[in-house]
């Protein structure tokens, strides 16, 4: 009964404090976002410049998330996370005080470094802090953090007013998960998942990807992440300036920007609980008809209310829906792996995270409205609902398989 209390605890400390920094995470996400119109002025940008702005932090989390997810399976998920975190923190802060675009391009992508580093190892270890029927729950809890900490990003944008103020969201973004550090190193648990299975060998890089039993899997998976966060960075992003290009004032676009966060905290929890209690090919079905349907909601929807409520839509099915691919590649990877796997997967999708605003900025320099800018991601949902719904279309054995290791 000892044991069964202590586990218990280690595992709502561990989702709890990786809930935290997923905050953070989720913070400086759309800091660049919230912050966009104040700096677009200062700094004379263009679309094509705001842009590369947006997916510099984006393009770093690709290395990121392999380098930090390989060595979690080699050195530990622990001391992968803390330095990952600390370089994240340091480089937010860092990026209110780049006095040039060259500076801000090279700092956001060295914040992306730490960022992409950070989020497969707390994937990871949500999923290895509780039994196997468990893991969409517990990576979703986690996930939602990240909606959480971005609805927080605009809030502290409409305290801060003044255009000149933008640099305190990337203090408060940066200063806060350095704090963080010294409690992650006395309270936060090392996986005991992984402590069982860690051995001097390691899975070969490609055999942990490519294996005959997990080829397929892999690809799907990479197809569905790569899809999804193109949409889903896509509006992280540029929505703000996507409202304003509607008519909506600062504040109209941030009420709008809240609640495409507020669906997004619902849908992180809500979808990676289904897909622990119901068929995952009818929680997949869900999540990507619902997504279709908010986003020819938000493209043609005519006044502040209705825009807000499909917002809230967005964030419900895209958000949730990436929170339940992220419990989704978790299960498919056994713990020896799991971080490699996921690492992998996530860097796949930070390619993705990097197209998107890039896409966005190209059709608005060709002179798109919103509305066709956002009608442009429909395709792209298509596609990662059919990949999605050929990976949890396998045979349980397959299924089975890959978590018994676990």
């Amino acid at each position: 009964m000892e044991k069964s209390v202590s586990h218990s605890g280690k595992a709502t400390l561990t989702l709890a404090l990786c809930f935290a920094i997923a905050i953070f995470e989720g913070f400086d996400l759309q800091s660049m976002g919230v912050a966009a119109p104040r700096m677009r002025a200062e700094f004379g940008l263009d679309n094509a410049q705001m842009a590369w702005a947006f997916s510099a932090a984006t393009l770093g989390t690709l290395p990121g998330a392999l380098l930090g997810g390989r060595l979690a399976d080699k050195i530990g998920r622990k001391k992968v996370l803390m330095f990952s975190i600390l370089l994240f923190g340091v480089m937010s802060v860092l990026t209110a005080f780049a006095s040039q675009y060259s500076l801000l391009i090279l700092i956001r992508f060295l914040t992306g470094l730490g960022m992409g580093g950070a989020l497969p190892i707390m994937i990871t270890l949500a999923s290895e802090a509780v039994s196997d029927k468990y893991k969409g729950t517990a990576v979703s809890i986690m996930y939602s953090g990240i909606p959480f900490g971005g609805m927080l990003t605009s809030f502290v944008a409409m305290a801060l007013a003044g255009d000149s103020e933008w640099r305190h969201i990337f203090y408060i973004g940066g200063l806060a998960p350095v704090l963080m550090i010294p409690l992650l190193l006395k309270f936060l648990p090392e996986s005991n998942a992984y402590l069982v299975k860690n051995t001097q060998s390691t899975v070969p890089f490609m055999q942990v990807l490519f294996a005959k039993e997990r080829r397929f899997s892999t690809i799907q998976l990479w197809i569905s992440f790569f899809c999804t966060l193109v949409v889903l960075y896509l509006l992280l992003n540029w929505l703000p300036l996507l409202m304003g290009a509607q008519g909506l004032s600062k504040n109209e676009a941030n009420y709008v920007q809240i609640g495409y966060n507020i669906g997004g905290i619902f849908g992180s929890i809500l979808m990676g609980f289904l897909l622990d209690k119901l068929r995952m090919s009818f929680v997949i079905k869900l999540i990507y008809t619902g997504i279709l349907l908010a986003l020819c909601c938000l493209a043609i929807s005519p006044t502040v209310a209705l825009l807000s409520l499909s917002a809230i839509g967005c964030g419900l099915f895209i958000v949730g829906g990436q929170s339940a691919l992220y419990g989704l590649a978790a299960r498919f990877y056994p713990t020896e792996m799991r971080g490699t796997g996921v690492g992998a997967a996530v860097a796949v999708g930070r390619i993705g995270s990097f197209a998107g605003p890039l896409l966005a900025g190209m059709l608005l320099s060709f002179g798109s409205s919103a509305g066709m800018v956002i009608g442009a991601s429909i395709p792209m949902i298509l596609i990662a609902a059919i990949a999605a719904l050929m990976l949890v279309s396998k045979p349980k054995q397959q299924t089975q398989l890959l978590s018994s290791s676990t």
